[in-house]
């Protein structure tokens, strides 16, 4: 993959440190702006001095400004702040702005005391001070400006780790799915073909319908409600064969599906549970009613199944359930709502997601 223009890495004469396009832009623009700062407050000078003596004052301050500002970010901040050794931190500090101080203060002295003369008065308190403070607010600047930016780049790779971390744990709870669903269709298949059922046939021509849509279509971040629903009536059609009291199954759709998307395979987990904790557990026959609403921003799902008084409270739903829950969650983030009822006789599952529109 090409790297950004920006993201570029370029290193500078007499520097080891390699920085970014970006970063290079950002810290020439701040320069740009304190330059243009004292280019504004030093402006007097053409009239009072010359051209010569306002540019020399201008360049030498912010070469100054320059020198300790970079020695304090690729130097002291590094080896002594990040290691926590405040005292040396503070004290090279220190000791790098009364160097500037020493310096520009005795071109201060020569420009108002000798050269403009009596029309400004020369006083090394005065001009102490106000160098200091000044000095001491652009290096602070300075430093701002680096632990905004690194505190913007860490964010950024943070990011990047949690999406390649969603994106891991979604293509390992789906992948997940798929050993799960064809353990349950080969034992169907299975008994079949101990019956010598006629069925079998059938069988294997909608398991290899479901398999194409579950090795190239659900590879997809998301597919077309249409063919997810479609998957679901196969399944439960095979399903509907492996049982021979007749239960009452039956699956509803009300709106129209067509253009809306949603990910892969989310449907089969509440119709799978329904018959493995369900209707297969009776030997009585049980019954499974499904209703899919499709709204213009909304898919609603309600699975609802007869259960044995017999049978004890298993929890919050299988393994199917307990990955979809985790699948809704890293897809569909504040967008969906999984409600689980455990009744006595019966168990239901309603789950209500927003659409994504083809």
């Amino acid at each position: 993959m090409e790297t950004p223009f920006l993201e570029t890495q370029i290193r500078f004469p007499l520097s080891n440190r390699p920085v970014t396009v970006k970063y290079a832009l950002v810290h020439a623009c701040y320069w740009v702006l304190v330059t243009g700062f004292f280019l504004y407050e030093k402006r007097y000078l053409i009239y009072k001095a010359s051209l010569n003596y306002f540019a020399i004052c201008v360049i030498a301050r912010v070469a100054l400004l320059i020198v300790i500002a970079y020695l304090n970010l690729h130097y002291f901040l590094p080896k002594y702040l990040l290691q926590r050794k405040y005292g040396q931190y503070f004290g090279l500090v220190l000791l790098s702005i009364l160097c500037y101080l020493l310096v520009q203060c005795l071109f201060d002295y020569y420009l108002y005391g000798y050269v403009i003369g009596p029309m400004r008065n020369s006083n090394i308190v005065e001009a102490l001070s106000y160098n200091f403070l000044s000095t001491l607010w652009y290096l602070a600047l300075m430093v701002a400006l680096k632990l905004s930016i690194d505190w913007y780049e860490q964010q950024r790779i943070l990011q990047r780790i949690v999406v390649e971390k969603l994106n891991a744990e979604v293509n390992f709870l789906r992948s997940q799915v798929n050993p799960h669903f064809l353990f349950n269709i080969l034992n169907n298949l299975y008994a079949l073909t101990l019956k010598k059922s006629d069925l079998a046939p059938e069988v294997v021509l909608k398991l290899s319908e479901m398999m194409e849509y579950m090795l190239y279509d659900s590879d997809d971040s998301t597919v077309s409600l249409d063919k997810e629903i479609s998957y679901l009536h196969n399944y439960i059609e095979l399903e509907r064969i492996r049982y021979d009291n007749n239960p009452d199954i039956s699956l509803e759709v009300a709106g129209n599906p067509d253009g809306k998307e949603i990910a892969p395979l989310l449907l089969l987990p509440l119709v799978e549970n329904a018959f493995k904790h369900g209707v297969s557990r009776k030997s009585d026959p049980g019954w499974l009613h499904g209703k899919i609403h499709v709204s213009p921003s909304s898919l609603e799902v309600t699975i609802e199944n007869s259960k044995s008084n017999t049978i004890a409270k298993e929890g919050k739903g299988g393994i199917g359930l307990n990955n979809l829950r985790k699948r809704l969650e890293l897809l569909y983030p504040s967008r969906h709502s999984l409600r689980i009822d455990d009744q006595q006789e019966s168990f239901s599952v309603f789950m209500k997601i927003s659409l994504i529109n083809a």
